[in-house]
């Protein structure tokens, strides 16, 4: 199955984000910190967003309007008194297919999963505001990446071309992990 592929052939790039993030999430004392790495997310997953809308429409994952999405990191950064201005600079794959963009959507969709361990990591700081998007779907969380993973496995049933979803899958992670390096732009 290609979300099992996607799994495995990403796992470095996977645990080097991981790492950069949770280090950025670890230093976090209060709502302005965590708004400011609210807006790395923000950066990333709108630009990320914007380059698979041609490809992801409802035709290709019914349940797209119900899915997280930019909307829910701006929101938080509003409730913690921030703003989306002054954002890092974010660069993106290339995307030309549904396939591509659902191996894309994979590295965003796959974050709701830690989302409710940075939930309880924030917390321990006393940052309690501005969660709504690591608290993902809730109870439906499972339900939602199933339903994500059988429409990415029926896109990438030809074996020939998981190569290129789990290429994309890989920039999108790596070009991720750079929002966090980069500096704000005006």
């Amino acid at each position: 199955m290609l979300s099992q592929n996607i799994k495995d052939g990403t796992s470095a790039a996977h645990q080097k984000l991981e790492g950069t993030v949770v280090r950025q999430l670890k230093s976090i004392r209060s709502n302005t910190d965590y708004a400011e790495v609210l807006k790395k997310f923000y950066a990333y997953f709108n630009a990320v967003e914007k380059i698979i809308a041609p490809y992801i429409t409802s035709e290709v994952l019914p349940d797209h309007a119900k899915r997280r999405n930019s909307n829910y990191i701006k929101q938080d950064i509003e409730e913690l008194g921030g703003s989306v201005g002054n954002l890092p600079e974010a660069n993106v794959p290339q995307i030309s297919s549904p396939l591509e963009a659902l191996s894309a959507l994979y590295v965003l969709e796959g974050s709701i999963m830690g989302g409710t361990y940075i939930v309880q990591m924030l917390s321990k700081y006393g940052i309690t505001a501005g969660t709504s998007f690591f608290s993902g779907y809730g109870t439906d969380t499972e339900k939602m990446w199933r339903a994500f993973t059988t429409v990415l496995n029926a896109y990438g049933e030809d074996p020939t071309s998981h190569a290129r979803a789990i290429e994309v899958a890989n920039e999108t992670f790596s070009k991720f992990g750079k929002v966090f390096s980069t500096t704000q732009v005006s």
